[in-house]
């Protein structure tokens, strides 16, 4: 997979030179136009895991920025209104995760959405303990962590 994803790199980098410049737009065109030629071309090199996780990796991106955006808006309007709607507490979430790597993208994500942080993982790493602002019902604010970023987490980095 890496050889791909270095390959997607240098036609990228190369699109950029025959386009004249290289600017945040020219690279992303030409990262996608490489993606499609190699997924196009997949059966020669034999390893299709590498466009199964870059779908995986832009689904947790796509992801990441509506639960930013959502959350973002609830804390402002939380901020602007005349009333209280918070009701913040600490969370623990059991995870389904083993990895070191994937549980650290995970708490970090969870840190990055305004009105939630990772406080801390348990010694065995099977429990991460969040402070959420706004959670009403600690079964619903876990189902939505274990459902959502810890899913899209597993099936991107696995």
């Amino acid at each position: 997979m890496t050889s791909l994803f270095g390959f997607n790199l240098l036609l990228a980098f190369g699109s950029c030179a025959l386009l004249g410049g290289f600017t945040f737009a020219n690279l992303t065109a030409g990262f996608l136009v490489g993606f499609a030629t190699l997924s196009l071309t997949g059966p020669l090199f034999g390893n299709e895991d590498y466009f199964r996780r870059m779908v995986r990796v832009t689904q947790l991106i796509l992801y990441f920025a509506w639960e930013l955006v959502v959350s973002s808006l609830q804390v402002v309007w939380d901020v602007v209104t005349p009333v209280q709607k918070s009701r913040p507490a600490i969370v623990a979430i059991p995870l389904d995760i083993t990895d070191p790597t994937q549980i650290t993208v995970l708490a970090n994500l969870i840190s990055l959405t305004p009105g939630s942080l990772s406080l801390d993982v348990s010694h065995d790493e099977r429990v991460l303990y969040v402070h959420g602002m706004f959670v009403d019902d600690p079964d619903k604010f876990r189902l939505h962590v274990k459902s959502g970023l810890e899913r899209k987490v597993r099936e991107a980095m696995e």
